[in-house]
């Protein structure tokens, strides 16, 4: 607990007993974690290695000191559980291992990578549901004897969403594409996970605007999008840290 973006420093140990491992430590903002069967627990095995002593650990759901705590009460993706876990002198034997012994930072990194396509993907389908709930609304609904959608400044800020949807979508397949090729995708699924999270918010937000009132109400589900899209900046590595690495990447690319 604590770590946060700075994962590598994270606090959970986990000591050697014979042919056992005794787990200490907990997690905060774990997803799925009431309806989670078995978890991967990074922990450190070695801290006078530093980050390269974490060690990833299968642990069954129900395994005497894991305790899973009660959910947080957040802003959106309310269908997904997120909640703290703690381990308290959890033994699991050696074979429990995930990999090898110290190479769970690469596990961790390799997953979020991978993982940060899968955000993308996801905030693109949110954008598009966004869309899809908005514009034929604005057919529909008139003003001044016209339908919302025929105004040229509606049309204009619908051209320029759905054009930026349209780019985060290929930013997504790309990664997607170069991922199951064998390539390296850091770079690429950090923009994918950093540009259409940007979108999704806008896409939720300008629907909710282009609807008026009746998208701020629950009635067509915009709101509820606006709320899920906000946890795109953030899981997965914030924005900042999608920054961070693309920047590092780019830099190194020239020197």
């Amino acid at each position: 607990a604590g770590s946060g973006s700075d994962a590598f420093a994270l606090k959970s140990r986990a000591e050697r007993v014979g042919d056992e491992f005794v787990l200490n430590g907990e997690k905060l903002w774990i997803s799925n974690s009431k309806e989670a069967g078995v978890f991967l627990v990074m922990a450190n095995a070695n801290p006078s290695a530093g980050y390269k002593g974490i060690t990833c650990f299968v642990v069954p759901a129900g395994t005497p000191g894991l305790t899973v705590g009660p959910a947080e009460e957040k802003l959106g993706i309310k269908a997904s559980s997120t909640c703290p876990v703690r381990f308290e002198n959890v033994v699991v034997p050696a074979a429990s291992i995930l990999g090898e012994e110290g190479k769970g930072y690469r596990y961790a990194i390799e997953i979020l990578n991978e993982g940060r396509i899968g955000i993308g993907a996801q905030m693109v389908g949110l954008a598009q549901g966004a869309l899809d709930r908005a514009l034929p609304y604005l057919h529909e609904r008139k003003q001044f004897g016209t339908a919302v959608a025929d105004f040229q400044g509606v049309q204009h800020q619908v051209a320029q969403l759905a054009t930026e949807l349209q780019a985060a979508r290929l930013l997504v397949y790309n990664a997607a594409r170069m991922k199951e090729r064998g390539q390296s995708v850091v770079k690429d699924a950090a923009m994918a996970k950093l540009y259409s999270s940007q979108v999704a918010e806008k896409c939720a937000s300008r629907a909710i605007e282009l609807m008026g009132g009746v998208g701020f109400t629950k009635a067509y589900g915009v709101e509820k999008l606006y709320r899920d899209a906000k946890i795109g900046a953030i899981y997965e590595g914030t924005s900042n840290i999608q920054m961070n690495t693309i920047a590092k990447l780019i830099s190194a690319e020239y020197r």
